[in-house]
Formats: C-alpha cells, sequence, structure tokens
C-alpha cells in the first residue's frame, strides 16, 4: 500500500509539470483502462527472437486486475510528438521460468506491481479517418513486490477515434529492467487497453473551431470561412459583407443588385428598376436627364426648372408662355411672342385715324366716326404688346394757343375711347401739336381739312 501512495503521489505531481495529448487542437489527453503483465515470459526467452514468438499466444501468461488499473495524462508538444506520464498496478499472479530443455514452467506468486513511467509518443499518422497508430520509448520505475527497479521502455500503440475528443487506446509496452538478477525485476511486456480523453481546446462560439484557428472566435461560424459567419449565404463573411443579412454579390461587397443595373440597392434610389449610374439606379424613359420618379411629366422631355415638363405655348409660336410677352396671340420670336406690325397694318391705322371727325372747334366725336374708332380698337387688340401714340393736329385758323389745347383734346378724346374700349392705358400715349405740324396748305379749304387730322403712331 505504500507504494500505491507514492504512485498516486507521483502522478499528480507529474501531471501538474508537464503532461500532454495527441494534437494541438485539444493539447491535453486524459486515459485510464486496464493493463496485462506477461509474467516475464520475455526475459525467459533463450533468444531475441523468441521474446516476442509468442506476441499473441502469450496470454496465458498474463496477470489481469479485474478493475481499472492503468491512468495516463498527456500534452501535445507539436509535430505529431507528446509527452506524459502513465501510472499503473496490477497484481503478478504468473512468474515464468526458463528450462533447460527450451520450455518454461509457470510458478504462482502473489506479487503487488506498481509502474510509474514518462512517454514520449509519436503519431504516425490517421487513417480512415479513426485509426491512429503510434510508436513510443521512455522510461519509468516499477515496484514490484519489495523490489523496484529503473527500465527503458519501447513499443506500439493504436488509438481508435470515436470522436475528434474520445478515443480507445491499445498499447504493448517492452520494459527492459536494468537488473541481472530475474527474480528482483525480469525485463517484461506490459499491454494497455482503455479510454482516451482530448480536451482543453477553446471554442468559444461553439462552432466546433478552435478559438486559436478560429478568425471569429466569439461568432458562431462555418469551418469553410474559418469560423466566421455568413448570415445570409452569399459566399461573403459577414465581417466583409456590407449587406451581411441580404444574399447579395462579391462585386458589391456583397449586397444584392435587384434590377442588375450595375448599382448595389443599398446604392440604388430605384433598386426594382433599371437605371444610369448619373441618376442614382433610377430611370429616365423621355432621356431629359430627370429621373421618372422625380419627373411630373416622365414620357415627354422638359427642362428641370420645369420639373421635367415642357413649358406651356398656348399660341402655338414656339415661344413659350413663360417668355410670351402675348401667350394668347401667336408672334415672332423676334418679338418676344408678339406679333409684328406690318407697314400695310400701320398704313391701316394711320388711315383709319385721318377719317376720325369732331364736331367744330371741339374734342367731341361726330356720330359716324365711332365706326373708324371701332376698328381702330380692333386692330390695336392684335398687337396687345404694341404701344401707340395718338398725335392730335389743327389747321392755322385761331389763335396759337388755342389750337394747341384743341389738338391736345382731340388727341386725348382718342386715347380716352380706346381705354374704354379695352385697350390697357399703359400702351398708349396722347400728344398735341397745334398747328405747327401741317401736311398742306392751310391757304385753300382742302389744305386746312387735311391739316385737321389725328395720327396713330406705333411706339418703337
Amino acid at each position: 500500500m505504500k507504494h500505491l501512495n507514492k504512485l498516486v503521489l507521483a502522478i499528480f505531481m507529474f501531471a501538474g509539470l508537464s503532461s500532454q495529448a495527441q494534437d494541438s487542437d485539444n493539447p491535453w489527453a486524459f486515459s485510464f483502462g486496464v493493463n496485462a503483465l506477461d509474467g516475464g515470459r520475455v526475459s525467459a526467452a533463450s533468444s531475441v527472437a523468441d521474446q516476442f514468438s509468442e506476441y499473441f499466444n502469450a496470454t496465458d501468461f498474463w496477470s489481469v486486475v479485474p478493475s481499472v488499473s492503468y491512468f495516463s495524462v498527456s500534452r501535445h508538444v507539436g509535430d505529431d510528438f507528446s509527452f506524459g506520464l502513465t501510472g499503473s498496478f496490477n497484481r503478478l499472479e504468473k512468474f515464468v521460468q526458463p528450462r533447460v530443455d527450451g520450455e518454461y514452467v509457470v510458478e504462482d506468486v502473489d506479487l503487488m506491481y506498481y509502474g510509474i513511467d514518462a512517454v514520449v509518443n509519436y503519431s504516425i499518422g490517421t487513417f480512415f479517418k479513426v485509426l491512429e497508430p503510434t510508436v513510443h520509448v521512455g522510461g519509468g520505475y516499477t515496484f514490484l513486490g519489495d523490489n523496484s527497479a529503473g527500465t527503458v521502455n519501447g513499443g506500439l500503440g493504436l488509438n481508435i477515434w470515436l470522436s475528434e475528443t474520445i478515443g480507445l487506446g491499445l498499447r504493448s509496452t517492452y520494459k527492459y529492467s536494468f537488473e541481472d538478477d530475474r527474480s528482483v525485476m525480469p525485463t517484461h511486456m506490459q499491454h494497455f487497453a482503455g479510454i482516451t480523453f482530448k480536451f482543453g481546446g477553446k471554442d468559444t462560439d461553439g462552432d466546433g473551431i478552435y478559438d486559436k484557428d478560429d478568425a471569429c472566435p466569439e461568432v458562431f461560424g462555418l469551418k469553410q470561412y474559418n469560423g466566421c459567419p455568413d448570415t445570409d449565404l452569399d459566399g461573403i463573411i459577414d465581417g466583409s459583407d456590407a449587406c451581411p443579412d441580404i444574399f447579395g454579390l462579391a462585386e458589391f461587397q456583397g449586397c444584392p443588385d435587384t434590377d442588375g443595373d450595375g448599382i448595389a440597392d443599398k446604392d440604388d434610389s430605384c433598386p426594382e428598376v433599371k437605371g444610369p449610374k448619373e441618376l442614382n439606379g433610377c430611370p429616365d424613359t423621355d432621356g431629359d436627364g430627370i429621373a421618372d420618379k422625380d419627373d411630373k411629366c416622365p414620357e415627354v422631355k422638359g427642362p428641370r426648372e420645369n420639373q421635367g415638363c415642357p413649358w406651356p405655348d398656348r399660341d402655338g409660336d414656339k415661344v413659350f408662355d413663360k417668355d410670351d410677352r402675348c401667350p394668347d396671340v401667336a408672334g415672332t420670336i423676334a418679338n418676344n411672342g408678339c406679333p409684328e406690325i406690318s407697314e400695310a397694318i400701320l398704313k391701316s391705322l394711320s388711315d383709319y385715324a385721318k377719317t376720325i371727325l369732331f364736331e367744330s372747334g371741339k374734342a367731341t366725336f361726330q356720330q359716324r366716326t365711332f365706326t373708324v374708332l371701332q376698328n381702330i380698337t380692333g386692330i390695336l387688340k392684335e398687337y396687345p404688346n404694341a404701344r401707340f401714340s395718338i398725335e392730335g393736329h389743327t389747321d392755322s385758323d385761331g389763335k396759337d394757343a388755342a389750337n394747341q389745347k384743341l389738338s391736345e383734346d382731340r388727341a386725348a378724346a382718342v386715347k380716352n375711347y380706346l381705354i374704354e374700349n379695352g385697350i390697357n392705358a399703359s400702351r398708349l400715349e396722347s400728344k398735341g401739336f397745334g398747328e405747327s405740324m401741317p401736311i398742306d396748305t392751310n391757304k385753300t379749304k382742302i389744305g386746312k381739312a387735311n391739316n385737321r387730322r389725328v395720327e396713330v403712331k406705333l411706339i418703337k
């Protein structure tokens, strides 16, 4: 029992120093199971070849304790190597003695067996994803009954992995004793069979990828992306995906382009309808440079100042109403949309004006003159943007001052009539010139009649 206490103490002390597992993901491993002693048959053999010739038929010499009889702690050190410590106990009940004729005699004994062994283990590789053959060397110290001795160890093993962290372990170890007397400590074989648990790997996010290999250790992710998530499954990890919740394209940093216009939906003002980049992905049906969504007349070209609609031209003279001084009357571009007065019209006005008749010495119209005035009014209405000067003249009869006033009053009478009949006052002005501008002689009756006149002139 005192040796068992030493064994347990040594196991815990060594485990705290440097134990070792099978890989870097889970660097620690703990194993336990049963062990079998071969009764020293290998050291009783007469030749090296005979030591292992009965390897598979030597179970008759084995001693096995029907309980968990070994424990092992190990830690991975890199490059398929691990280093660990194994503690075991057994009860040796069969001890093999050689005979002179080359056969063996099996003696019944009852000796407690304790072993503490340091192991350097090398993994040859994993085959079929579950089978891992190994080679190991090491050394240890063995207690047998009241005797003890150091050993140099070597052997082979096989791990059968049931999962990433749980496996079955088989191992055979040849323990060479430095004692010359076999009765003190024979060279012998020890076989192990047990369960191995690997641990120590940290996987914070639980995605099956250890933190040391996980590019996103705190977020559940996928192996193909080194542990980073791809929420929308578009092949772009969330950390590099501008639209991580929506399936998208790599060329748009993971964002979709629903309408296929080459503009990502997040930057597209009209994501479901194709449109040019210069209009943020919105269409422009009429090609006026204004997106349909902002165009009050999307199918007809128009300026931006009029919200995409063409300027109105009510009179059809190709001068927009906004620039047309005569929007309801067709005119010319040169005259700002107003009709231009021809020489013929001006002559017609002049002819009408000469036939305006007043009561003698007065500024009141003769009855027959109203038809003439109506005709003049009609002509002026056809040219609503034109301005006119109404000029009065007299003959030389009478005093100059009286003639001046009479000419002014008669011109004003014509002006007032036109205003009263719909001509804007701003378009008209009146002047009197008295007898100062005769067009005929004042020596004849006909000449004086010609000098008594009203003229309507265009103000340019």
